[in-house]
């Protein structure tokens, strides 16, 4: 049956302030938003909001050409206000809310949703959900279906949490491996002696100590800007945002430049064994190794600092010791306050801790091989999540169409009045 037989939209205004609770979606959830969080882009009244109520589905429904991956659907169970913007559906007496929401997810998680509308819409209304065909159950067969999706749904989920919680632990380590390795080396048993800065504490006696401009040929950022020299065929120019989490750059996300020539150039050229340091913005303190080849025409623009070592210090190592709890709570420390970023005087001051080269590289090749094993464990539990979510989908497509047998659902193929309706959520 069509979709305007099993759910009408809701345009249920507050004006009066009828509902103070205010609700937001989140990650596929209707949460209740805290007061403390009711700052930024908020409105002058929250009378321009609608009336949410337990039951009702919220949809957002703008922005789809630039948004794909969140998720729009969203079950209320807290009466409270949420956006104008988003569609409010209320299934009728005859349907169960949570079947009804089921459907609806179904379409979302498995991106069905950005096949509804037409032509080059960035939006969807109310129109393009009442032809959908909904699949046809008695009631007691709904309820049966969504209690069977929540409690499969649950399982799924805490399954997900706990190999989500594994990959942050991994990260933990990850942080922990690399600050042991570059602040106390690799002899547990070796002399120490204490460093006179209460945030890096003690290291071994025979490291030097010295500041980042005593181990660089020198120190630079990129110009404000070059979008005069834009290309499309042209050399990389990174940014902060081609920096990633495992101290790498990522080129093929860069814009494209034809560089000045001369001097300009030459200073902001990115060489093979570079170190990164972004200066501002979200990202400041974010360190990154250089790693290209020599065909490879590469620059970097203001919001990042390129710093070229000396022979006296492994680019690897540099970057361990900017990434480490050493780097990173000298970058913090300089940036406290009203302070905007960090200045080239603030990366040159940056402390470091040398150790004799031969340690160095020893050092290097021992994260580096943990760091190996580390990854190959993070990657086989993203790899399972991504089953797991598509393994949900898959469960709760079949449960709503009938394609598979759910407990308290007299035969998966009665209850289908409409042959289209096997398709939908495909």
């Amino acid at each position: 049956m069509p979709g305007f037989v099993a759910f009408k939209e809701n345009r249920r205004t507050n004006k009066g302030m009828k509902e103070q609770r205010v609700l937001s979606l989140s990650y596929g959830k209707i949460i209740v938003k805290p007061k403390e969080k009711l700052v930024g882009l908020v409105p002058e009244s929250f009378e321009t909001y609608q009336v949410a109520r337990p039951g009702d589905i919220i949809i957002r429904c703008t922005d789809l050409q630039n948004d794909t991956t969140s998720l729009r659907t969203g079950f209320v169970q807290y009466t409270g206000i949420i956006t104008s913007a988003y569609l409010n559906l209320r299934p009728n007496n005859e349907f169960s809310s949570r079947y009804v929401y089921y459907i609806l997810h179904s379409l979302d998680i498995t991106k069905y949703i950005y096949k509804l509308g037409s032509g080059l819409r960035q939006n969807l209304s109310y129109d393009d959900f009442k032809h959908l065909s909904v699949p046809l159950f008695s009631l007691h067969e709904q309820d049966a279906i969504a209690y069977f999706l929540d409690q499969k749904s649950t399982q799924i989920d805490r399954v997900i949490r706990v190999k989500v919680q594994q990959i942050n632990l991994l990260k933990e380590r990850k942080q922990i491996l690399i600050q042991n390795a570059a602040t106390r080396g690799l002899n547990p048993d070796a002399p120490m002696r204490d460093s006179g800065v209460d945030w890096i504490g003690e290291l071994p006696a025979h490291w030097e100590q010295v500041r980042l401009k005593n181990v660089s040929n020198f120190i630079t950022s990129g110009p404000r800007g070059w979008s005069e020299y834009f290309s499309e065929h042209g050399a990389y120019f990174l940014q902060s945002g081609n920096l990633n989490e495992s101290m790498g750059i990522e080129l093929e996300s860069a814009v494209k430049v034809n560089p000045p020539k001369g001097a300009e150039g030459l200073r902001t050229r990115l060489l093979d064994g570079d170190v990164l340091v972004c200066v501002t913005g979200a990202k400041t303190g974010k360190v990154a190794l250089a790693k290209i080849s020599d065909h490879q025409e590469v620059y970097v623009n203001q919001h990042l600092c390129l710093v070229r070592p000396t022979k006296s210090i492994l680019p690897e190592f540099l970057a361990l010791v900017l990434h480490s709890v050493v780097g990173q709570t000298y970058f913090f420390l300089q940036q406290y306050g009203l302070k905007q970023g960090l200045g080239l005087d603030d990366v040159n001051e940056a402390p470091i801790l040398l150790p004799p080269s031969s340690e160095q590289q020893a050092i290097v090749d021992y994260v580096n091989a943990e760091l190996i094993k580390q990854n190959k464990a993070a990657l086989l539990l993203e790899q399972q999540i991504t089953k797991l979510k598509e393994y949900k989908a898959t469960l709760i497509n079949s449960a709503v169409t009938g394609k598979i047998k759910v407990p308290g659902v007299v035969e998966p193929a009665q209850g289908m009045n409409e042959p289209e309706a096997r398709e939908v959520c495909q």
